[in-house]
């Protein structure tokens, strides 16, 4: 369970830390957010891989909100 979790948490570091360098952005503010998201939802909040995701899935709209707001 746990080599599973752990490659969860990479998986998705790894997809932030690439949006954020196609995006000229920070990779390692991003990827560090998503590891965050990850460890939160997964050890303090005793959620599933489906809560990892949509916590992976709100970071991801809450960086696009951000940079919308931040262009205009």
């Amino acid at each position: 369970m746990y080599y599973f979790t752990i490659a969860l948490i990479l998986v998705f570091a790894v997809f932030f830390y690439r949006a954020a360098e196609f995006e000229n952005e920070s990779g390692l503010l991003w990827s560090g957010l998503s590891v965050l998201v990850s460890v939160v939802a997964l050890f303090f909040f005793h959620w599933s891989w489906l809560g990892c995701l949509l916590g992976q899935a709100g970071l991801f709209v809450g960086i696009g909100i951000f940079r919308v707001m931040r262009k205009s």
